[in-house]
């Protein structure tokens, strides 16, 4: 995982993450290379301004499944905030593009799905490990 000193260097690794998966159909090389990836567009929590992320996506029980790790780090990354206020979204996975809705899984079900999340990609065992906050799962459900 890439690790960042500042904001603008993280702001300039994700755009060109997303210039990638746009000129490309959704393909990304480098460590996302092979990965499921996708652009999650949130209404920003306090803002209200629209937010854009790319992240890896995880395709579970036909479910889609995003994951609020933020490589372990102690806080929550903004996205998961922008959900909790506003789960109406809109995704591009590939070259499709459409409206969903994010759905938090409640505890019991986070507790039975991480373990599938973690057997397919056990790097969120890894961040689940180095931080003490419960990472969150969402299901992003098609509008």
């Amino acid at each position: 995982m890439t690790e960042f000193t500042d904001a603008a260097s993280f702001h300039a690794f994700n755009a060109a993450i997303v210039d990638e998966f746009r000129a490309n159909g959704g393909k990304v090389g480098g460590q996302f290379e092979g990965g499921n990836l996708l652009l999650l567009h949130t209404t920003g929590a306090k803002s209200g301004q629209p937010r854009m992320s790319p992240l890896a996506y995880l395709p579970v029980d036909g479910k889609i499944l995003i994951v609020g790790s933020k490589a372990g780090a102690p806080t929550h990354p903004d996205w998961v905030h922008n959900l909790r206020v506003n789960p109406a979204a809109r995704i591009e996975i590939g070259e499709d593009e459409y409206a969903v809705v994010a759905r938090e899984l409640p505890d019991d079900e986070r507790e039975a799905t991480y373990p599938l999340i973690t057997a397919v990609a056990p790097v969120f065992a890894d961040y689940q490990a180095k931080t003490s906050r419960v990472i969150p799962l969402f299901e992003l459900v098609r509008a």
